[in-house]
């Protein structure tokens, strides 16, 4: 049996974190959850712990000090994931923008198509995004295409944050050298498992604005992440990548 866990940093998810944990637990596939929060004042810290004892040795949590941006909330989770005997580890956010089920769909891609990263795609079959203004899907949307012309990477959703990782793609990045914090971090994570030859596919899905809490996006998030993809791209002509798939 696989040990799979799933990643979801939290700054201010109180209305969000305890939905999400029961509807992840009530799920077929066995999954256990590492809550990564960053000092939320709202009290999402105590919920977790609070829901603890009801789920034992499934239910985990790691508290920062406070907010250093998605990027190092990711990768202290993934430094706790590598510590221990987890086969995946996959990456969600608390909002229910991603639906809890299509961690399944995942994870099948994963494990039935031997896929090293699972992408859950927003743009692989037209553009699935519901509840966003228009001038945001077309931000996110024309990132991805940015990123593809710069990156010459053949993936859709090149900023999507729902994703399974197999732990051997985890094991070969170099963490030290992820330079992008906010969503640049996902298209650098993106970037090293393509230029270190692993399998990735896009697995089709419907992006959801959250309903309940706020939004941590903002305009600064995409201009850090596009001016970072030169940078990167220009630093990879100086790295050898060693091929694993």
């Amino acid at each position: 049996m696989h040990h799979n866990l799933v990643l979801i940093p939290t700054y201010n998810e109180k209305e969000n974190v305890e939905r999400m944990i029961r509807k992840v637990f009530s799920l077929k596939t066995l999954f256990e959850i590492l809550i990564i929060d960053d000092n939320s004042p709202d009290g999402t810290a105590a919920i977790v712990e609070r829901l603890m004892p009801e789920f034992p040795d499934k239910l985990h949590i790691l508290k920062r000090a406070g907010k250093e941006g998605l990027g190092k909330a990711y990768l202290a989770g993934f430094h706790w994931a590598l510590e221990r005997p987890y086969d995946y580890i996959f990456e969600m956010d608390c909002d229910f923008s991603h639906n809890p089920k299509d961690l399944e769909r995942l994870y099948a891609e994963c494990v039935g198509h031997q896929a090293s990263l699972a992408i859950g795609s927003r743009y692989i079959t037209g553009i699935n995004v519901v509840n966003w203004p228009l001038g945001r899907v077309l931000m996110s949307y024309m990132a991805s295409v940015y990123v593809r012309s710069i990156t010459r990477m053949k993936i859709m959703d090149t900023t999507a944050g729902f994703k399974c990782y197999h732990r051997k793609v985890l094991e070969t990045i170099d963490f030290d050298n992820i330079r992008l914090k906010g969503y640049g971090f996902q298209i650098e994570m993106k970037f090293k498992t393509w230029k270190h030859g692993f399998k990735i596919v896009e697995v089709p899905i419907i992006f959801k604005d959250r309903t309940q809490g706020a939004s941590k996006m903002s305009g600064g998030i995409f201009n850090e992440a596009l001016w970072g993809v030169l940078k990167m791209k220009i630093r990879s002509w100086f790295t050898h990548y060693e091929k694993m798939d």
